[in-house]
């Protein structure tokens, strides 16, 4: 079957989930990493510009096509000046919750509705399509770990390997290869450098326990119930 490929966005939403974990229940915190990529993303198009810092609209007219994509930058054009750290957390669920809509209607996560204490209505994200996130999984992998030169790797690819490595997503990368392919994924501008490196700064920031996890996991230790 083939697939439309993923945005920068949903390809980090779905990096966060470990498929090892066949219980029912989604990561605790991708909302960062996935508006991270989302920032990166519209970065790269040239539509989000850095001014001292501060992530701002290239013009108030422009757009994407992508319901993610767009959503975001509205949401930059209609508030208060932020700085690229602020905006990787600031209502970065209402990203995720577009990103999350994306997949279920791509029929990669499926929709549960549950009630939570049996009264309160809740929905839960799960896995509907395990070997297209293994196989993204994979590719990641290959991209942080394979022999080919970092200049070789496209652009999207690379952003996505850099900024999960920075969310605590790929444990054990090489941290010389993980700068090539950051200097990758800044390539088509060069503002994109000082950009790249607040999203990833901000990552690392918002998820030491996640970092710690997986770091805990690779090394060999079990994880808990709780691990995502």
């Amino acid at each position: 079957m083939s697939h439309r490929p993923l945005s920068l966005p949903a390809r980090l939403c779905l990096l966060s989930w470990d498929t090892a974990r066949r219980e029912a229940g989604e990561p605790a915190r991708p909302a960062p990493v996935v508006r991270a990529g989302a920032l990166a993303d519209l970065a790269q198009r040239g539509l989000l510009l850095d001014d001292e810092g501060i992530a701002t609209p290239r013009d108030l007219d422009s757009h994407t096509g992508d319901a993610v994509l767009d959503g975001l930058l509205e949401l930059v054009s209609e508030s208060c000046p932020h700085s690229w750290r602020t905006w990787v957390t600031l209502r970065a669920g209402h990203t995720l919750d577009a990103v999350r809509e994306h997949l279920v209607a791509e029929g990669v996560l499926r929709a549960e509705r549950r009630r939570v204490l049996g009264v309160f209505p809740s929905v839960e994200h799960v896995l509907a399509d395990t070997a297209r996130v293994d196989a993204l999984h994979r590719e990641a992998r290959t991209v942080v770990d394979g022999p080919a030169p970092p200049e070789s790797v496209p652009p999207k690819a690379a952003t996505a390997v850099v900024l999960a490595h920075a969310a605590g997503l790929l444990p054990g990368a090489d941290e010389r290869r993980v700068e090539a392919l950051a200097r990758r994924a800044a390539a088509p501008a060069p503002a994109l450098d000082g950009i790249l490196r607040s999203l990833r700064t901000a990552l690392t920031a918002s998820a030491p326990a996640a970092r710690s996890r997986r770091t805990e996991v690779a090394a060999g230790g079990a994880s808990g119930p709780g691990d995502t």
